[in-house]
């Protein structure tokens, strides 16, 4: 047996597909099915279901899963203690983000670069809620996250917290006015995040609370394509205020009864990190943020 057919392995089962987890290995994908075949006739049993369409742990798979993952995060304990012994010459660092305007993400990565040359660097985009699983799983060591809530298991170092507006564009029937009621949304076309968005949930909470489901009518990841929907007329746009308020083509409203609020925030493991360069790259951040 030997590790990497046990991190073939567990990027097959984190990734629920041959594809999606050779490209994260950044290896062909026959040769990840082909140590993944081997590893199975070491073991003597099958550790995945394949189908045409899915990739599914068989019942020996879901056994073997969490001693794999406790042999790789013992391998990699063992570099990190000498990476640090080493003065940080080497090491590994996983960090994700959401799609933000306001952290200047790339050059704290730069200067942690200069910084550390040795230590490798992966960074993912994706939404908060999938980045909050993963670091409580320790696939990331940190990521920049939008909540609506603390998510549990997670330490915070916030990064911003205000208001969430909407914005229509300057011949809108509202552009007249200062501040929305919650409730005067329903009906309206909206523009805002996909689901799992720390902004989406405090809206479509908010929404809850006061008895109605958003009309959304257009969903974009990025802020910038947000803006430039309803700057085109196809709904009303919800931005956070540091956006809504600073862009000549659209007019901010102040939503009320509530208020809505959202919050960014670098996110960890409670408890610290593990690794001595995941400290370094936490505590190098937090100088920034």
């Amino acid at each position: 047996m030997e590790l990497h057919q046990l991190e073939y392995f567990v990027a097959v089962a984190d990734e629920e597909g041959f594809t999606r987890a050779a490209a994260r290995l950044r290896v062909a994908q026959p040769g990840v099915s082909a140590q993944i075949r081997k590893l199975e006739r070491e073991l003597g049993l099958p550790l995945l279901d394949r189908t045409t369409r899915s990739v599914r742990l068989t019942a020996a798979g879901e056994a073997v899963l969490p001693f794999a993952r406790a042999a790789l995060t013992a391998v990699e304990g063992a570099r990190q203690v000498a990476a640090e012994l080493s003065g940080l010459k080497r090491g590994r660092v996983a960090v994700g983000t959401v799609n933000s305007h306001t952290v200047d993400l790339a050059t704290i990565l730069a200067d942690f670069h200069a910084r550390w040359p040795g230590i490798e660097i992966t960074l993912v985009e994706d939404a908060s809620e999938r980045l909050a699983d993963a670091v409580r799983e320790g696939r990331l060591d940190a990521a920049i996250v939008a909540y609506a809530q603390e998510p549990e298991g997670l330490d915070l170092h916030v990064v911003t917290d205000e208001a969430i507006d909407a914005a229509v564009w300057t011949g809108h029937e509202l552009a007249a006015r200062e501040t929305i009621r919650l409730t005067e949304l329903r009906d309206r076309a909206l523009v805002c995040l996909p689901r799992g968005g720390g902004i989406r949930a405090v809206l479509d909470a908010a929404c809850a609370e006061v008895g109605f489901t958003p009309r959304v009518a257009f969903e974009a990841g990025s802020p910038t394509v947000i803006e430039q929907l309803a700057a085109r007329r196809l709904g009303i746009a919800i931005l956070p205020e540091s956006i809504a308020r600073h862009r000549e083509h659209l007019h901010p409203l102040r939503i009320i009864e509530p208020e809505l609020r959202g919050r960014l925030g670098l996110a960890w493991r409670q408890g610290g990190p593990p690794s001595p360069a995941a400290v370094a790259w936490l505590d190098h951040a937090r100088s920034y943020l």
